[in-house]
This record gives C-alpha cells, structure tokens and sequence, in this order.
C-alpha cells in the first residue's frame, strides 16, 4: 500500500470515487509540503488573506469566529482527511480561524496546487466537491441544532454524528471513539454555557446512553440514543454514488 493510499484523504474520497493510480499520484502531490503545528496555535486566523489552504493528516483541528466581546463561537471541528480553509482560499480572505486542538501534521497546499491537480484529475476535482459539499451540509445540520434542538438533543447528536465521521476514517464504531475536546469545547460549538454540557452529559450516563470522559466517548445504548437524537445520517452522505 502507498502512502498515498493511507492518507486519511484517500480514505475519505474512496467512498466516493474509486481513486485511479493517477488520482493517487496527483493527492500525493498535494501532500508534498507536510507541516506540524502545535496545539492551541493557530494555521489561519480570521481576516488573513494570501494564506494556504492545508489538508489535516493527524489530529484534531477547531474552525471558529471570533465575537467583539471576545466569546468564540465554533463552527465546525476538523478531522484527519478534512481540508482546512480551501472555501478561503479561493476567495482570498479567511473569514474565520482555525485552531489545532492536539499537536497536528498537515500538508500545506497553494492555490495552485489545487488549479494544478483539478486541471489534471476532474474526477479528483468533482469528489473533492462532493466532500466540500458535506461539510457545507453537518454546518446547516449544526444551525438546525443551535436553532431548534433542546440541549440534551444537541448533544447526543454531535456526539453521533463525530461518531460517523470517524468511522470512515476507520477509528470510530458503535462502542466510541478517543476525542480530545473539552466540554468547552462542546459549549463553545453547540451554543451552550460550560456548565450545562457537564449537567446535560451527567444526565445521558446517568441514562445509561454515553458517557464522555477522560477522552473518550463510549456508547452504552447506541439505539437508544439514536431515537433520542433523531439522528439520520443521511446529510454526511458517507458512501456517495462512485463515479466510473
């Protein structure tokens, strides 16, 4: 197996587009300029212009906005094999930051880069859009969550759906997960006040559905939670139509 089958990418697109030698080669290029950036530091801030747009090959990253008082809101949290910054790239100017919540290792990728690889591969091109289009898709579902999910709903659905992502990438299952976020973490994304996560994730162990602690995520009832939360994958679209 080449390195370019084990990225973390590769894994993602394969659901979608049975990759050919020649897509291989062309993400392999993409993941020639390989950075490690340390926890708590940021790759891209908001309002940066001319920056580079980076594919996350290890760790976990969060995307965030930036409020005058000071607060943070979340928008969405990076996996391995997730782009980060490629929408800002194309528009010149970032409008939000991203920050590595653990140590990470990431490929750095010009604008170029991608010019250069689409213009080459159009197939590689329409399934880096089909995973574009997924993140644009959990960022609706997690407005939908703010705007309408009671608390303990929230919560219980981001946990499945970082589940599901997870298990494309081979490190996530019905049992759980590792996850390095903190319940401020969760508030900060999901629009709640620190204390509320800890009383709402207090109550869905004391349900017997899932306790999250020491970083990690464990799943006593996976069904039940599933009812609870309404969770339906379908938005994460995690087996596309494969493209001949």
């Amino acid at each position: 197996m080449t390195s370019a089958q084990r990225n973390p990418l590769t894994r993602k697109l394969s659901a979608f587009v049975a990759l050919s030698d020649v897509e291989l080669a062309v993400l392999e290029g993409l993941h020639k300029r390989r950075r490690s950036f340390v926890a708590g530091r940021d790759l891209v801030h908001q309002g940066q212009a001319a920056h580079a747009a980076y594919i996350l090959s290890s760790g976990w990253v969060c995307s965030y906005k930036l409020q005058a008082d000071g607060t943070r809101q979340i928008v969405d949290f990076q996996l391995p094999g997730d782009f980060l910054g490629l929408r800002s790239v194309l528009l010149r100017t970032s409008d939000h930051s991203f920050e590595p919540i653990v140590d990470i290792e990431a490929a750095e990728v010009l604008e170029s880069d991608l010019l250069d690889a689409f213009e080459q591969t159009p197939r590689l091109a329409t399934a880096i859009l089909w995973a574009a289009s997924r993140d644009e898709a959990m960022v609706v579902e997690h407005l939908v969550g703010i705007g309408r999910r009671d608390a303990e709903t929230r919560i219980a659905h981001f946990l499945l759906e970082l589940k599901s992502r997870l298990t494309l990438l081979g490190i996530g299952s019905k049992e759980g997960f590792d996850c390095p976020l903190t319940q401020y973490h969760l508030a900060d994304a999901l629009g709640l006040s620190a204390v509320h996560v800890n009383r709402i994730l207090r109550q869905l162990r004391e349900n017997g559905l899932v306790t999250f602690r020491d970083g990690r995520v464990a799943f006593h009832d996976y069904s039940r939670l599933v009812d609870l939360a309404e969770f339906d994958p379908t938005y994460l679209d995690q087996t596309g139509p494969l493209l001949k």
